[in-house]
C-alpha cells in the first residue's frame, strides 16, 4: 500500500505510525543518552547495582530505537514510548540516587520543613550554617550581605516533611522535587495524544536540565508539575460556562502551583486573560467573567488553604519571605540584557532601571496578549518569561523551568482553538487605517520598557577605583592577604560600596573593610583597605585569566567595575583598566 498523502503513513498498512511519530519517539529515546555516561562512571565506581541498573537501560535505549524503525503498527510504536519513558524515569532515579544532597534551595527547604515539625517559625529566620557544605551556593545581595533565609512559598516545605526520614543535608527536598517530576512528565504524557507522547519525555527527563534542577530541591519543579494539567488543553477551561468536575480541579491546580513558587504567579495573568477572551467568544462578557472568577476563587482558595498556618502564626515574616525573590536585592546576575553592565562596561548607575524595565515589559506583554489574543493565544506559556531577559537577575533557569508548558500548548492549545476568542478593538483600532494604528500601538506599549532598559545600559559607574598596594603573604607572593584601594565617587550622592574580585562569571565574597570610610561623600575621595573574606586570595597563575574588581551600592543601586592585572611576583601590582 502506499504512502499517504504528504506522507503521513508508512507504507505498511492502514494501521502504520505516521513517520513523523517514529521520528519523535526516536529523538526522545536518543535523548536519554544524555548525562547518562556520567551517572554511569559514578555509580561503577561507587555502587554497581545502579551501574547495572544504568547499563540495562543502554540495552533498552539501543533496542527501542532498532523497534522505533521497524514496526509496523502504531499501536506497537505506542509501546515503545511507553518503554521510552519507563526507561527515563529509571534514569532519573538511578541520579537522584547519586546525587541527591541538593543545593541551596533543597537545604533550605529542608530546613524549613524541620522548623515546621518543630513549631518554630520559617520565613526570616537567617540559617548561615547550611551554607557550609560542598556545592552550596551563596546569595549575595547588594547591600554587603548575603541571604540565608527561606524565600518562596511553604507547598514545597510541607510536601518535605514526611520525607524527612530520607536523611539530612536537602535529600528529603531533592526527593520531593524528583517526584514530582516524574509525577508532571507521566501527567503530561497521559494527557497529549498518542503520537506526541514522547515529547513529554523528551522534554521533562530527556535533555537532563530540568532532572538537575530537581536534584538540586529547586519548588519550581513542583509548580511545572501542578501546572501541567492546567496548561493542557487551557483553552477549554469553563466551556460552556461550566467547569465541572475538571475543570474545578485544574483551577485547584493552579492556585497550588502558585503555592510552590513565585514563578507561576507571572504566567497565571496570561491564562486567566486568555480563558476570559475565549469564553467571551463564546457566551458573552458576563459569562466569561463568572467562569473566570470562578477559576480564580477555586486556585485563591486552595492557595489561601495552604497558606493559612503561616498568615495567622507569622504574617509580616510570611508575607516578607513569599515577596523575598522580589524584595531581596540580589546581586545582578543572569544571561540577559544585564551582561552588558556586568561585562562589557565598567558597570552602572542606574541598576534600578532593569527592574522596572522587567516590570514594564511584563505588563506590556500581558496588554498586547489581551489585544491579539486570536494570534498570541498558543504563546500565552512562552510571552512571560520574556520579561526575565531584562531583569536583574535575568538567570536561565527563569526560562527554561517552564518550557514543558511550551510543548503542551503547542500541542493542546493550537491556533485554531483562538478564531473566535473577544479581542478588545475600540474605535481607533478599527478605522481604515488600522493597520498603522495597531502598529503604533505595539510601538507605545513596549516604549517604555525599552527606554528603561535603554537608561540602565547606558548608566556609567559611579566609582572610580584604582588599586595602590598590595600585602601579601609572607610565604608566597602570588598570596594576596590585604589591598588597599583609592576609590573616587565621582557622583554627587554619598555612596556606601561593597568590594569583590571575581576571576570567573560568577560573583565571589565580599572583602572585608579594615580601613578607611565605608561610606564615600559626594565627589569625595577615600582610601580603603580590604581583606579578602577567608583571609587570602590566591593570584590565578594564568596570566590570562581576567580578574574584574567590582563595588556594588544598595541606595541608590549601582555597580562599579574594571579589569585589573596582579602580577603573582613583585611588590606592587599592575592595573590595566579595560573598557569593554
Amino acid at each position: 500500500m502506499s504512502a499517504a498523502p504528504g506522507g503521513t503513513r508508512d507504507p505498511g498498512g492502514p494501521g502504520a505510525p505516521a513517520p513523523w511519530h517514529r521520528v519523535l519517539t526516536l529523538l526522545a529515546d536518543a535523548s536519554l543518552f544524555i548525562g547518562t555516561r556520567s551517572i554511569w562512571t559514578q555509580a561503577a565506581t561507587h555502587h554497581l547495582a545502579l551501574a547495572a541498573l544504568i547499563s540495562v537501560c543502554y540495552a533498552s535505549i539501543l533496542v527501542t530505537g532498532v523497534l522505533t524503525l521497524t514496526v509496523r503498527r502504531t499501536r506497537s510504536l505506542a509501546r515503545l514510548d511507553l518503554l521510552v519513558l519507563v526507561t527515563a524515569v529509571t534514569l532519573a532515579l538511578c541520579a537522584w540516587a547519586l546525587n541527591h544532597n541538593g543545593g541551596d534551595e533543597g537545604v533550605l527547604t529542608t530546613q524549613a520543613a524541620r522548623e515546621l515539625v518543630a513549631g518554630h517559625t520559617v520565613y526570616g529566620q537567617p540559617w548561615p550554617w547550611l551554607f557550609h557544605g560542598t556545592g552550596i551556593a551563596l546569595t549575595p545581595t547588594i547591600g554587603g550581605g548575603y541571604d540565608y533565609t527561606y524565600g518562596y512559598p511553604p507547598l514545597a516545605p510541607l510536601l518535605t516533611v514526611p520525607l524527612l526520614w530520607l536523611g539530612h543535608s536537602g535529600t528529603p527536598a531533592t526527593a520531593a522535587c524528583t517526584g514530582a517530576l516524574i509525577a508532571g512528565t507521566i501527567t503530561l504524557w497521559r494527557m497529549l495524544p498518542t503520537p506526541w507522547r514522547s515529547t513529554a519525555t523528551l522534554a521533562c527527563l530527556g535533555f537532563g536540565f530540568l532532572s538537575t534542577y530537581a536534584r538540586v530541591g529547586y519548588p519550581a519543579i513542583i509548580g511545572l508539575a501542578l501546572l501541567i494539567p492546567v496548561v493542557v488543553r487551557w483553552p477549554r477551561i469553563g466551556a460552556g460556562g461550566r467547569l465541572g468536575t475538571a475543570g474545578i480541579a485544574r483551577a485547584a491546580c493552579l492556585g497550588a502551583a502558585c503555592a510552590a513558587q513565585q514563578l507561576p504567579w507571572f504566567v497565571t495573568p496570561f491564562l486567566l486573560a486568555g480563558i476570559y477572551a475565549v469564553r467571551r467568544g463564546e457566551l458573552g462578557g458576563r459569562a466569561a467573567a463568572l467562569v473566570v472568577l470562578r477559576v480564580a476563587g477555586v486556585a485563591v482558595t486552595v492557595w489561601l488553604l495552604i497558606n493559612t498556618y503561616f498568615i495567622v502564626s507569622e504574617p509580616g515574616r510570611w508575607l516578607g519571605g513569599i515577596a523575598l525573590p522580589l524584595t531581596q536585592g540580589a546581586v545582578v546576575h543572569g544571561q540577559g540584557l544585564v551582561d552588558v553592565t556586568l561585562y562589557f562596561t565598567d558597570g552602572s548607575d542606574r541598576i534600578d532601571w532593569y527592574s522596572h524595565a522587567s516590570m514594564l515589559l511584563a505588563a506590556a506583554l500581558l496588554a498586547l496578549f489581551v489585544l491579539f489574543v486570536r494570534r498570541l493565544g498558543p504563546v500565552a506559556t512562552v510571552l512571560p518569561w520574556l520579561a526575565f531577559f531584562l531583569a536583574t537577575r535575568s538567570q536561565d533557569g527563569y526560562y527554561l523551568l517552564m518550557t514543558p508548558l511550551w510543548l503542551a500548548a503547542a500541542v493542546t492549545a493550537p491556533l485554531s482553538e483562538f478564531e473566535r476568542a473577544w479581542q478588545p478593538r475600540p474605535a481607533f483600532l478599527t478605522g481604515p487605517r488600522r493597520r498603522p494604528v495597531l502598529v503604533a500601538t505595539v510601538a507605545l506599549l513596549l516604549t517604555p520598557a525599552l527606554v528603561s532598559a535603554a537608561l540602565a545600559v547606558s548608566g556609567r559607574p559611579p566609582l572610580r577605583m584604582e588599586i595602590t598596594a598590595l600585602r601579601r603573604s609572607e610565604r608566597s607572593a602570588a598570596v594576596v592577604r590585604a589591598m588597599t584601594l583609592k576609590v573616587v565617587n565621582t557622583g554627587s550622592t554619598p555612596l556606601t560600596p561593597h568590594y569583590t574580585l571575581t576571576t570567573g562569571q560568577g560573583m565571589s565574597r565580599y572583602w572585608l573593610l579594615v580601613r578607611g570610610p565605608a561610606t564615600i561623600p559626594g565627589h569625595g575621595t577615600a582610601s580603603v583597605e580590604l581583606r579578602p573574606p577567608n583571609g587570602r586570595f590566591g593570584i590565578p597563575a594564568k596570566p590570562s585569566t581576567r580578574i574584574r574588581l567590582r563595588a556594588f551600592t544598595a541606595d541608590p543601586q549601582t555597580l562599579s567595575s574594571r579589569y585589573v592585572t596582579l602580577r603573582r611576583t613583585g611588590p606592587a601590582p599592575s592595573v590595566r583598566p579595560r573598557r569593554g
